[in-house]
């Protein structure tokens, strides 16, 4: 889940990321700001799901992916799109 709050005194939308996928230990999230090689780690929560909150500029784009137990990717059902990549997939994109 996408949670968008647009600031009207700044240039930025604070964005808040959720997913809980099932026997998840460690979610990271990959690729906001075109970083895909420095992994950023979500919040654990009672329950099981995992949370992350940021601040990205308005009137951007960016791609993504959560990274599941360093071992599974997956894609944001509710994101605004989804763009094909390289490796054959397909990754998640949020447009602000």
């Amino acid at each position: 889940m996408i949670q968008k709050t647009y600031l009207k005194t700044k240039d930025q939308c604070k964005v808040k990321f959720s997913i809980a996928p099932e026997n998840a230990e460690t979610v990271e999230i990959l690729g906001l700001n075109n970083d895909w090689e420095n992994p950023t780690p979500m919040s654990k929560k009672k329950g099981g799901s995992f949370t992350y909150d940021t601040s990205l500029p308005k009137n951007t784009q960016h791609e993504f992916k959560y990274l599941v137990n360093k071992t599974v990717w997956l894609n944001e059902p509710e994101a605004d799109d989804q763009k094909p990549n390289e490796f054959g997939t397909s990754n998640s994109v949020i447009t602000l």
